[in-house]
């Protein structure tokens, strides 16, 4: 458990070209600054972002980050070590082990 003792799953599905997908980034990175332990998976258009820098430079700060293995290979990005590629039972897992939920799209 973190110091806050609290947990936030964050699920971004909309494009890294639309301002939502920053907006959600930016939610995270405030929540690690506040001490939550936070996951963040990517879906749909989403995981087209998976290697953007700020995304991945909160990795080194303890986010959690998964990339839709489906979406991936829809979309042709590598599923590689720069997030842990899964299916839905990820995203199930959060909603049901965080204290909040929240998606951008």
């Amino acid at each position: 458990m973190t110091p806050s003792g609290k947990k936030l799953g964050v699920l971004l599905s909309g494009s890294p070209k639309h301002p939502a997908f920053l907006h959600g980034v930016r939610f995270a990175a405030a929540a690690l600054d506040a001490g939550h332990d936070v996951y963040l998976y990517c879906i749909d258009e989403g995981v087209l972002g998976i290697d953007h820098p700020e995304l991945q430079a909160l990795g080194q700060r303890g986010l959690k980050l998964y990339g839709c293995a489906y979406g991936a290979h829809h979309h042709g990005v590598p599923v590689d070590d720069r997030a842990t590629f899964a299916g839905l039972t990820v995203v199930s897992d959060m909603v049901g082990g965080t204290d909040r939920f929240v998606s951008f799209q």
